[in-house]
């Protein structure tokens, strides 16, 4: 009888079906006011918190799908990719951190670069993300940059650069790196002359010596929400000052106050907008 029961057992056991777990990745946390969030409804609602409004990190493929109209995206310059004159090394390879980067944000450098549609409208579109190297700027983000200024300039084309750089002038690259800000600026400074509409969209966040040239230049410079934007971070000023920064310091909200931007526009209402500028500045 006890075999029997035993049997019984360890028959209901075999069978009774697994705990289910919650997947990974279902869930994330807001940055900014700390709510636990659905991923799926944030990134529905154009990758921004329901709660408090907190836009998150978008990729630069994310951002296109958001900006321009469908398919209508057409990349340049795909082929450039960086190199290594300085052969530089600091916890690892240069070359090692680029092939890791590569790998992980299927980008070749941090800015992507082309021609596309906004709402019917045709313009040149140029992008810097923070998830490759803090969207810092190397030889090939500033010359695709300076190529899509002269591209803009060729066409007659209105100027759209999403820049999310947490990064200035890449290190790894040396004084290439750098003379990549004289270098953009100079082309936007011929767009200009040739009478050229450059809308320059900061998010966050747009430091350094992104920040310090061509981001700053914009006929008309918008914002995200709570972007962080300036040279130097908060606490490097703070401590380099040594006193009390003012509330929300670098903040897009600050900068407009003081007259550094000229809008501060959602995430959800920016397409709409950048198309709006770029009918009202075309007359």
């Amino acid at each position: 009888m006890s075999t029997v029961e035993n049997s019984e057992k360890s028959s209901t056991s075999l069978t009774r079906p697994a705990k289910r777990s919650v997947p990974d990745g279902l869930w994330l946390r807001c940055d900014s006011c700390h709510a636990t969030l659905f991923r799926r409804q944030v990134e529905q609602n154009l990758n921004v918190c329901p709660e408090c409004g907190h836009h998150f990190y978008v990729s630069t493929q994310t951002r296109i799908q958001q900006l321009l109209d469908p398919d209508s995206f057409e990349e340049w310059f795909a082929e450039l990719a960086p190199g290594d004159p300085l052969g530089f090394s600091d916890r690892k390879p240069y070359r090692q951190r680029l092939l890791e980067e590569q790998q992980k944000t299927g980008m070749r450098d941090a800015c992507t670069a082309g021609r596309g549609y906004m709402r019917g409208r045709s313009l040149v579109f140029a992008m810097t993300d923070s998830a490759f190297i803090m969207g810092s700027m190397g030889s090939v983000v500033g010359e695709k940059l300076t190529r899509a200024v002269e591209e803009a300039t060729r066409l007659s084309l209105p100027l759209v650069i999403v820049s999310g750089s947490g990064g200035g002038a890449r290190m790894h690259e040396g004084i290439i790196s750098l003379m990549q800000m004289g270098k953009v600026s100079a082309a936007l400074a011929r767009f200009r002359r040739a009478r050229g509409l450059f809308i320059s969209v900061l998010t966050n966040p747009t430091m350094g010596g992104v920040a310090a040239s061509f981001a700053s230049l914009g006929d008309v410079i918008v914002a995200e929400p709570k972007a962080l934007i300036g040279f130097a971070g908060p606490r490097v000023v703070e401590a380099t000052c040594r006193m009390e920064l003012p509330e929300n310091f670098q903040t897009s909200e600050f900068l407009l106050k003081h007259g550094f931007i000229d809008r501060i526009i959602h995430r959800a209402e920016l397409r709409t907008e950048l198309a709006r500028i770029i009918d009202y500045c075309s007359r």
